[in-house]
Order: structure tokens, then sequence, then C-alpha cells
């Protein structure tokens, strides 16, 4: 056999991601008789173990670490398809109802061009709707991947573009948000260097794919509590220059001489054959 059912990859992702047959099959809602014998068919059928059973626990085999990838993969495909044929509503045929897109934004990211370009499509003949769903850190990337999204804004260096087409739409510089009142907030530019390490005010850390790089600075999770912090002094946070929109007046935005530029993008799945996607991508190349 060299076909898998999706029940099967749901049952091995979940064991392989919580290396536990009984918290597997408690996320599954089954027993766990069926569900060891599910995963032991499974073996059987591709002719390979998945996963090392002893008295230490459940751990994953070479074979069942790649399993574990392509299976995320597969279901996130399988769940894609689902949302965006319903999304479709019927678009291409006569009398639907009219498409839907959603459109993935880190929140408090990109506001002038948002706006643009959401003027600017609706003002397209036979535009569809379009959905903004706010996102946190480089969670665009897996909300078009699951198909929660059709379409994003993403930006380089932060977000990775791999299997995705994408068209490069601004480029900006970066600067340091300080308090107001802190010295450095007084200087014209700032390099790295200068905020890196300074004793009082560490960098803020956002997490990447969930995960928050070590260090000394707090951890963030949205963009009012990083506002909150830097207003009472108690973190410097390197963002792009268009994020002045979103600062108070117990802030300043100093430029950063060698920071890397930030390119933000319009990504979308590289296999899209949406008439509709493609109305809204011309748009924000247009812009």
């Amino acid at each position: 056999m060299d076909h898998l059912e999706t029940r099967e990859l749901r049952y091995f992702v979940a064991v392989a991601e919580e290396l536990h047959f009984g918290r597997a099959a408690e996320r599954l809602g089954m027993a766990q008789p069926p569900l060891s014998r599910a995963i032991q068919q499974l073996e059987r059928r591709l002719g390979v173990c998945l996963l090392q059973r002893d008295r230490r626990g459940v751990r994953l085999t070479g074979a069942g670490e790649v399993l574990l990838h392509e299976g995320r993969a597969a279901l996130d495909a399988t769940a894609a398809a689902v949302r965006r044929t319903r999304r479709a509503g019927g678009e291409d045929s006569p009398g639907g109802p009219r498409g839907r897109l959603v459109l993935a934004v880190k929140a408090a990211a990109s506001h002038e061009l948002l706006r643009k370009l959401l003027d600017a499509y609706a003002a397209e003949p036979g535009s569809a709707e379009v959905e903004v769903l706010l996102c946190g850190m480089c969670e665009q990337e897996e909300l078009l991947r699951d198909g929660r999204a059709d379409v994003a804004l993403m930006h380089t260096p932060w977000n990775s573009l791999a299997g995705f087409d994408s068209e490069a739409l601004t480029t900006e510089g970066q600067v340091a948000v300080l308090p107001a009142g802190h010295p450095l907030a007084a200087r014209e530019t700032l390099s790295l260097a200068d905020v890196r390490d300074v004793p009082d005010l560490p960098l803020a850390r956002w997490p990447t794919h969930g995960t928050y790089a070590p260090g000394p600075g707090p951890e963030i999770h949205n963009q009012t509590q990083l506002a909150q912090l830097i207003a009472l002094g108690r973190t410097v946070a390197v963002v792009p220059d268009s994020a002045r929109s979103w600062l108070w007046a117990e802030h300043t935005a100093v430029p950063l001489t060698d920071a890397p530029p930030v390119v933000t993008h319009i990504a979308w799945p590289a296999h899209s054959r949406s008439l509709t996607l493609a109305g809204l991508v011309r748009t924000a190349a247009r812009l």
C-alpha cells in the first residue's frame, strides 16, 4: 500500500507530538487500545518502525521524524483545501455568492499599506470581500499553510517565504523605540550595538514560531504590552520605521544605521489558481 488515510495521519501526529499514547488518545477523544493498534497497523503497512517504546517512554525513530514532518504538511494541506473551497462559496458559479478572501497581517504592522490596499481593491469591479485576520509575530506562515488565510502580508527577514509565491511591495529601515526620557532617545541615529546591551533597558523579545530567544528582556505577547513596557522604561524595541504609527507621546523612535532593511511582501500559496486572489495581488503590485 502506498497511500495513507487522513485518519491514520491524525492518529500518528497526535502520538508523535504528545509522545504518550494516553495523552494522544485523550486529545483524539478515543480509547488508548484502538489507538495503539492503529499505529501498529500503520507501521506494518509501511514496513518501518515509527516509534520506539520502552520503559522510558515513547520516542520517534528517524522514519517517525520524517512522517511527523510530512504528516503535518499533509494534514495542513487537507484542512486548507476544505477551508478555501468553502470560502470560494461558488465564486465560479453564475449567480453564486461572491468569493471571500482572508488576509493575514501582523497586528500593528503595515497599517498605511494595508489601508491603501483595501481601499484600492474595494474599488475594483467584482472585488471580493476581504476579511483581515490580525495575528502575532511570524504566525502568517502557519495561517497560509493550513488554509485559515488565503494571502498574507509578510516581512523579511522575520518571515520565511519558502513554499509561497510572493511579490515585494515596500522596503523600509528600522528604528529603535525607547522611552522618551532615556539618554539614547536624544541621539539622531543609533547602531544595533548601541541598543543591544543597555544595562537598564534590555531588548524586548518576540516569539518566533512560539519560541522566545534567551535573554534578559521581557517576553512580548502583543503590541499594547510592548508599548506599555517601553513607556515605563522597562525595555527597548527594534521595529520597522512604519511602526511609528502606533507610538505614544512617551516613546521616541531613533533610526538605526546598520539594521537590515525590512521588505514587506504579499504572499500566497504557490499552487493557488484563485482568480479572486490574483486580482488582489495585482492591486497590491500597483500600489
